[in-house]
């Protein structure tokens, strides 16, 4: 029951629908333990022969009202027990979701998306049933329970009545074992739905990858073999629950038992009555329902645990890139200084050492080297996806950290690697950082990225829907759609991460162009395999393993004859090469 005190804090919130939908469910179980005693009353009459029509009348009426009343008080406690539960879940949900918004790249690089989505959805439910269909049978049970044992004990015989419940404490002892066998195997089966929830999102989305290489049979083993997991599992949960109704019922038959048998030797003995042992077995009958749900609580209320545990795991993971020393919450503008003795994102190896760097408003900066020596680690950081433990990042001459997460995001750009669409329509994606922007805009900033006339070309021009993650679109397509989404916040400080790789040369000049022409005076970054995506750059920083082996102007690496000449002219002769090829087979 530890899962209920864990959700005091909202019982306390909505503590008006609670009381209400247990108040009614109170009249209803009082208004029920009428019944089994008009129907003693009716047997003693007609054994006496003292039954007549207006008796017969009087009760049927009284039953009518009951229930009429009974319909209506059912139906108020459905509404604010289980309306009270469904809104649980939408606040649970809600924190969840924007618990996740909170979280930084490494929360992520830790969790499975499909994890993470079956927390969301599957225990965010056994949560909801706890809160509405728990308090029911906790309400319930215990209250009906209660109401008909003393009604029994008290109206009619407390011997009976103490004989007939000598079986109850097995009950309790079996169901408490039965519990903790479910919560155990409830949690185990909740872990394997997030990893096949987690094969299946990842299936979708790497399908085109999986149909490349043939391999849908693997593929489908694999997640046949999740699936079974999860029927495994689940199996050895219902087995667990399918021993509560059985063990229950033969308490319940158990009980009967005593009560025929030691209440017909009372009928004999003239100290009860036909009529009153006939009400006494009808509540014995009444008891059924409080220890089904008695067992059946156990059931819900374990899941819910098991449940609740996983969500409050995650609530508690604490948000690693915090506002606290925030100070600042205009746009930054002006000089950015890296001032870095090193970062690593683990403890194992360092990323990058001894960064310097320097970049006035109004220029570029170009930063190459190899596959892994720390490009997009340096705009990470400028973006605060991380922070800087061993030195500083400088905007305008104050740490980073005193500026708002707001001003930085309204005053940053950024075009990642991975060019993620939505599955909208092609405006929607480039007006996702700005809303409400008009028609005309959209189409200008797509004529600086080089994409407008591409996307003319489709029948529905920017109404096209792109599909999930742009899979309608070419590299080079999503490449600008994404840089001119960018350009549509018109952000002070451009990010673009190796976002001219998909397009050819001469598209890649043409935005480099329309960049410099439209982009005078704003800070611009970009990360390149290709150089000839930076030679135009103020200043160009080469990295190797993480530390800056060159820098300077495109000239000043030119005669320095270094990583940065060579790897320059031999782009270049490839690009001959390449151009030679293209002429022959022309």
């Amino acid at each position: 029951m530890k899962v209920f005190l864990d959700l005091w804090w909202y019982f306390k919130q909505e503590k008006k629908k609670y009381l209400v939908g247990i108040v009614t469910l109170l009249a209803v179980s009082i208004l029920s333990l009428i019944p089994p005693y008009v129907v003693g009353v009716i047997v003693d009459h007609i054994e006496q022969g003292t039954l007549t029509q207006d008796i017969i009348l009087q009760w049927m009426l009284i039953l009518l009202g009951i229930g009429i009343v009974v319909y209506i008080l059912r139906y108020i406690w459905r509404i604010m027990i289980f309306g009270a539960s469904i809104r649980l879940a939408r606040l649970l949900r809600n924190q969840l979701y924007e618990h996740f918004t909170k979280m930084s790249s490494r929360f992520y690089q830790k969790r499975r998306t499909g994890d993470l989505m079956a927390h969301s959805t599957n225990d965010i439910k056994a949560i909801e049933q706890t809160a509405g269909a728990g308090v029911l049978t906790l309400v319930d049970s215990i209250t009906m329970g209660g109401f008909v044992v003393i009604t029994m004990a008290v109206t009619i015989s407390w011997e009976l009545t103490l004989i007939s419940l000598l079986p109850m404490p097995i009950m309790a002892i079996a169901t408490s074992y039965y519990g903790s066998m479910l919560h155990k195997r409830f949690g185990f089966a909740q872990a394997s739905f997030s990893e096949l929830n987690d094969k299946v999102q990842e299936s979708m989305t790497g399908m085109r990858v999986t149909k490349a290489f043939g391999q849908e049979e693997a593929e489908i083993k694999a997640f046949r073999k999740k699936s079974d997991e999860v029927v495994n599992k689940n199996i050895a949960v219902a087995k667990v629950d399918a021993l509560f109704d059985p063990t229950i019922s033969l308490i319940v038959g158990i009980s009967y038992f005593l009560a025929i048998f030691f209440g017909a030797r009372y009928v004999i003995a003239d100290e009860l009555t036909i009529g009153q042992l006939t009400s006494f077995t009808i509540y014995l009958g009444l008891l059924i329902w409080p220890m089904l749900a008695f067992g059946y609580l156990f059931n819900i209320v374990e899941r819910g645990r098991a449940s609740y545990d996983r969500v409050s795991s995650l609530l508690q993971v604490k948000q690693e890139i915090t506002e606290e020393d925030a100070k600042y919450t205009h746009i930054p503008t002006g000089t950015i200084q890296y001032n870095l003795q090193s970062f690593s994102y683990d403890e194992h190896q360092t990323t990058l050492q001894d960064i310097n760097i320097t970049v006035k408003q109004g220029e570029t900066l170009g930063i190459v080297g190899k596959t892994g020596s720390g490009k997009t680690t340096l705009l990470k950081l400028l973006l605060r996806q991380f922070d800087v433990v061993n030195g500083t990042i400088l905007l305008e001459n104050q740490p980073i950290e005193q500026y708002s997460f707001d001003a930085l995001r309204k005053g940053m750009g950024y075009v990642p690697q991975d060019h993620f669409l939505f599955s909208a329509t092609i405006a929607d994606n480039i007006a996702f950082g700005k809303p409400e922007a008009t028609m005309s805009e959209i189409i200008a900033v797509s004529k600086l990225a080089a994409i407008h006339d591409d996307i003319i070309r489709f029948p529905e021009g920017y109404e096209t829907v792109v599909g999930e993650r742009g899979v309608t679109l070419s590299g080079g397509q999503k490449q600008r759609i994404s840089i001119a989404r960018a350009l549509l916040v018109n952000p002070n400080i451009l990010m673009l991460d190796d976002s001219l790789s998909a397009v050819d040369a001469k598209t890649e000049e043409q935005i480099l162009m329309s960049l410099r022409q439209n982009r005078q005076n704003k800070t611009t970054f970009i990360t390149a395999h290709r150089l000839s995506a930076i030679k135009h750059a103020d200043v160009i920083v080469v990295l190797d393993e993480g530390q800056i082996i060159e820098r300077g102007t495109h000239e000043d690496l030119m005669n320095q004859r270094g990583w940065y000449r060579k790897m320059y002219d031999q782009q270049q002769l490839e690009s001959i090469v390449e151009m030679g090829g293209d002429n022959r087979a022309t």
